[in-house]
């Protein structure tokens, strides 16, 4: 245990190092530093072996884990722009570039296999096949839901809701550029899919609407907001509906906010899975939980969680070969490269 401890130790003094370098750096430079920086704290947070509890540590430490959490979620958004941006200027239909020029299209399918099998395995039947979806934090590239309506919901209206009105346009572009006859051949995507500018904690009646929410991982980067999201879901979602949230576990707890079941289950949900990641393919954790009814005042108690899940909550398709796990700024010279 003593050795676990100066384990832990020497792995938040190696991230805190990583931060103070990245802090000298101007903002969001797309530079080699900050690439190479963003990708050594990735490394260490993904295959540390001792379990760091981010939650738990003294001020000093929480401080800087909380501005690296916002560090990370501006890299994602940045990227995803910069990718965006290149896919709107290439010939034809911007979704058939997606897989060669987004470098983490794999871990973020391979992400969305592992929520389905979940969301299939522990969900209400009729939940499984949802008809109204809602992607909080969909972003200027909403891979995510692209490949929820794609993939697994193939029928399902899905609504991606995001605070940035830029990142929407961008999503739009990318959605709405393809011909009717086109759209109809990639499962009527354009049709089935809006993009819609609202903070999360100001819908209200319009949560009602969804069988299922499906929650991102940079929705919340402060501390405790990414509980008080749930809570509001929690308020004004539909009695049954499903929540599927994505979180962080042990050290990974450096790259994004931290949503604990326990967080969940008061917030007014049932817990029903949740699955930690062990290996670099996928960083996020998933959490899949059901609105239950208020009695008397009090949400019903959430039952024992599942943690860590059992091998058959793994998808069964073919797996394929993942790009390594890395940050995503280190990939902006490849997208340029690759673009133009």
């Amino acid at each position: 245990m003593e050795a676990q401890c100066k384990e832990a130790a020497a792995l938040v003094k190696k991230i805190a190092s990583i931060h103070a370098a990245l802090s000298k750096l101007p903002p969001l430079s797309p530079s080699s530093d900050a690439d190479a920086l963003f990708t050594t704290l990735v490394a260490a947070c993904v295959t540390s072996s001792p379990a760091v509890n981010v939650t738990s540590l003294g001020p000093e430490a929480g401080r800087m884990r909380d501005d690296l959490v916002r560090l990370c979620a501006d890299a994602e958004a940045r990227l995803e722009a910069q990718c965006a941006d290149a896919l709107a200027a290439l010939d034809g239909d911007p979704l058939d570039h997606l897989g060669r020029l987004f470098p983490f299209y794999d871990s973020y399918a391979r992400l969305g296999e592992l929520e389905h099998a979940l969301l299939s395995r522990h969900a209400p039947d009729h939940l499984a096949v949802p008809a109204r979806v809602a992607f909080l934090g969909s972003g200027s590239l909403p891979l995510s839901p692209l490949l929820v309506a794609a993939r697994h919901m193939t029928d399902a209206a899905v609504d991606c809701y995001d605070r940035c009105a830029a990142a929407n346009d961008r999503a739009s572009r990318l959605l709405l550029r393809p011909r009717a006859d086109d759209d109809e051949k990639r499962g009527g995507l354009a049709e089935r899919m809006s993009f819609r500018t609202a903070d999360v904690e100001d819908l209200t009646r319009d949560l009602a609407a969804y069988d299922v929410v499906l929650l991102a991982a940079p929705v919340g980067v402060s501390p405790g907001q990414k509980a008080r999201v749930v809570a509001h879901l929690g308020e004004h979602m539909a009695d049954g509906a499903v929540h599927v949230a994505r979180s962080a576990h042990g050290a990974r707890g450096f790259l994004c906010a931290v949503l604990e079941p326990a967080d969940v289950a008061r917030g007014g949900f049932q817990v029903l899975a949740v699955h930690h990641p062990d290996d670099r393919q996928v960083i996020n954790s998933i959490i899949v939980a059901r609105k239950v009814a208020a009695v008397g005042g009090l949400s019903q108690l959430a039952p024992p969680v599942l943690s860590p899940p059992c091998k058959c909550c793994e998808p069964k398709t073919p797996r394929r070969r993942l790009l390594p796990t890395t940050c995503h700024l280190d990939a902006m010279n490849e997208i340029r490269r690759r673009a133009w």
